[in-house]
């Protein structure tokens, strides 16, 4: 049938439209995938698009050698660079460093022989897998066949005061070989619940290269350090400059770019964008000149972000004024505070950790871990910079001796820059690059707390509760927990204390009067620490200290639900503390609970310090609740929760577990250890501990 003139003009016109439409696409899909990389986004810096394909991206970048990092807190990662660097210096590796959650991995089994993977992976809470590396281990269970291309090694990362400890690494290491990939150095792990982690890193380490050495034939030259990027000074630009080009320690990106405030509102939010959460209310909860723990509440009603009961707050830290200072001092670094310096990538892998241009001062505040332990690792590679000959003799002396190294620098908990000072008597570091320290010094990462409040009667309110950690060293040091000084010191200027001052002080204001008014930036990160999905369940909970805040928000949602009209089951909750006049968390609270819970609310308080010379624990109330404990338990079904400390005090407790059971029901401890394990893998004890 022919077309009139009206249908020509109209199908004219709809495939102009559709061609515009079309080029659009494709001029805003590239704008996209290409580009510098900065803080916000997985990807590649240097105009690589963003492939999904690990194995495409090698092949583009001529990389032989991958590691893969499982990381939570950010020591696997900061492991990966580091090993990175010296597999390039030592060996002539062309490696890449990569986070499981930027790839796809449903073509892995296509991996080339002529490529080493190495594995690091961190063990998250019970035996799981870190955010990042959840898709990547449900591959290896589910949908991998055979690896049999693959040569491998693993690296696991973990804490042997859990029950499961380093599940994943094992678990990967043995999955692997059995899918027929071939391992060409040692598997091994490390124990944070020891102190060893570092210590058992290095020792991997060098199973690795000596395997490379004698197994692979590989020559090893001597260790120099190469940049992966360049930095270069700006003078073009200032931090008085009002523009947009400049980061003076934002979050991210952007937080200097956004031209709409609603957009910073929206999230999602997560590791890679935080919400700055005002805090509306922050009070002290001990009553002691020598201690301090502070309840805070976050204002979440401007924002969309949402969180469960039982989930983790992440706040995103900054460094103290009186560490930064001493930091500057050790490097040399006073005049050049202010100086905005911009960084490019010399290897098109390496994803550049913040937004640039930035400041020096920004930099050390707000993205390196300037107040952490030192390592031995950083001490050989920082060497090569001493000040002169002597220090650098002591420096190298000290990095090959762990026993010395351990008496000298770890035992006296000193900071990078206490360690260096001490080492060169005082004279500081100026010529080490800046470039060096970007990258050796791990980065800065949120701190999680569990959360204090129920999503159910707190909707738009997130409570947390945080001991905050100082110790004064013998010689006058103060080592100081990062977060939780920071919320001190806005818990004094907030109420107008008129009695105390900080111990060390903080940038409230926030790079561009960001955090003004008490803000902070945080994110929400899910937990397998749940209440159970029928009110009736009865529960058991364990919380000495601050292991409290979590099950404070449980026994707020059964508040909730009987003011609901639900019916809930018994609450028991078993909490300890030194003194009842001192640190006793949420006292007259408590009382209130109980008016409403009525029989279904049992409180058993444990004051260690209350009786000198006679200290009682949480797991010694347990004991005397033994038949209402096993009652609840084989009768009725009972969830255990434990929070707190996991050394001691969760190892203890369930000890008591098995015990209350054991005499119970009549049988043997070993035996009622295995039921209580196994009330772990049906998720009736659950745990979250530190």
């Amino acid at each position: 049938m022919a077309l009139d003139s009206l249908d020509l003009y109209v199908v004219i016109i709809l495939a102009a439209a559709v061609a515009v439409y079309y080029s659009k696409t494709q001029l805003f899909a590239k704008k996209e995938t290409s580009g510098f990389l900065n803080a916000e986004g997985s990807g590649l810096a240097g105009g690589l698009a963003k492939s999904r394909n690990i194995f495409e991206v090698m092949e583009k970048n001529d990389k032989n050698s991958l590691l893969l990092f499982g990381s939570q807190t950010g020591t696997a990662e900061d492991y990966c660079h580091k090993m990175s660097r010296e597999l390039s210096s030592r060996f002539g590796l062309k490696t890449m460093v990569a986070d499981f959650a930027d790839y796809d991995w449903d073509k892995f089994d296509e991996i080339k022989d002529n490529i080493l993977v190495f594995f690091l992976m961190a063990t998250y809470g019970e035996g799981e897998p870190t955010d990042n590396a959840i898709e990547f281990i449900e591959y290896l269970e589910n949908e991998a066949d055979t690896l049999s291309n693959l040569r491998f090694t693993v690296f696991g990362l973990g804490n042997s005061t859990y029950e499961f400890y380093n599940a994943i690494g094992r678990k990967l290491n043995q999955s692997l070989e059995e899918k027929g990939a071939e391992r060409f150095a040692p598997y091994g792990e490390g124990d944070d619940g020891k102190g060893t982690l570092d210590e058992d890193f290095l020792t991997w380490k060098d199973e690795v290269f000596d395997s490379l050495r004698n197994n692979l034939d590989m020559e090893e030259k001597e260790l120099k350090y190469e940049p992966s990027v360049k930095l270069t000074e700006r003078d073009d630009l200032s931090i008085d400059n009002d523009n947009d080009q400049v980061s003076l320690g934002e979050p991210t990106k952007k937080y200097i770019t956004a031209t709409d405030v609603t957009e910073l509102l929206k999230g999602p939010f997560d590791h890679t964008h935080p919400y700055l959460a005002p805090i509306c209310h922050i009070k002290e909860l001990f009553n002691s000149k020598e201690r301090s723990c502070v309840h805070v509440e976050f204002d979440l009603s401007d924002s969309n972000l949402k969180y469960s009961t039982g989930d983790h707050l992440a706040i995103w830290p900054q460094n103290c004024n009186e560490n930064i200072s001493s930091f500057v001092k050790a490097f040399g670094l006073e005049a050049k505070r202010d100086t905005v310096y911009d960084l490019k990538t010399l290897d098109t892998t390496y994803h550049i950790p913040f937004p640039t241009p930035i400041t020096y001062e920004a930099t050390i505040r707000h993205h390196l871990e300037i107040s952490g332990p030192i390592s031995r690792q950083f001490f050989l590679s920082v060497a090569g910079f001493a000040p002169d000959e002597a220090t650098k003799e002591r420096v190298t002396s000290l990095a090959t001796d762990k026993v010395k190294f351990a008496e000298v620098v770890t035992h006296k908990k000193y900071n990078i820059a206490d360690a260096l000072l001490h080492v060169s008597n005082g004279k500081p570091w100026t010529q080490v690059p800046f470039e060096f320290l970007i990258e050796n010094i791990q980065h800065l990462t949120p701190r999680y707390y569990s959360i204090s409040s129920s999503s159910l009667c707190e909707k738009n309110r997130i409570h947390i509760t945080a001991v905050v950690e100082s110790e004064l060293e013998s010689d006058s040091r103060l080592i100081t927990g990062v977060v939780t000084n920071h919320l001190k010191n806005i818990e004094l200027v907030k109420n107008k204390s008129t009695t105390d001052i900080p111990i060390v002080h903080y940038d409230l204001e926030g790079p561009r009067h960001k955090f003004h008014n008490f803000k902070l930036p945080v994110h929400v990160r899910r937990s397998t620490f749940k209440l159970p999905s029928s009110t009736k369940t009865p529960i058991i909970l364990v919380g000495p200290g601050t292991g409290v805040a979590p099950l404070r928000g449980f026994v707020r949602e059964r508040v909730q639900q009987v003011k609901n009209g639900m019916n809930v089951g018994p609450s028991v909750l078993f909490y300890g503390c030194r003194n009842e006049n001192e640190d006793y968390l949420y006292k007259e609270e408590w009382k209130e609970y109980a008016k409403i819970l009525g029989s279904n609310f049992e409180l058993n308080c444990a004051f260690s310090r209350a009786i000198p010379g006679k200290k009682v624990y949480v797991q010694e109330k347990i004991l005397e609740q033994a038949k209402r404990i096993n009652h609840l338990l084989q009768e009725e079904g009972a969830i255990i929760y434990v929070c707190g400390d996991a050394s001691h005090m969760a190892r203890d407790v369930q000890a008591s577990f098995v015990k209350v059971i054991s005499e119970e029901r009549g049988i043997e401890l070993e035996k009622a250890a295995e039921l209580v394990r196994s009330l772990k893998v049906q998720n009736r004890y659950q745990e979250d501990v530190w």
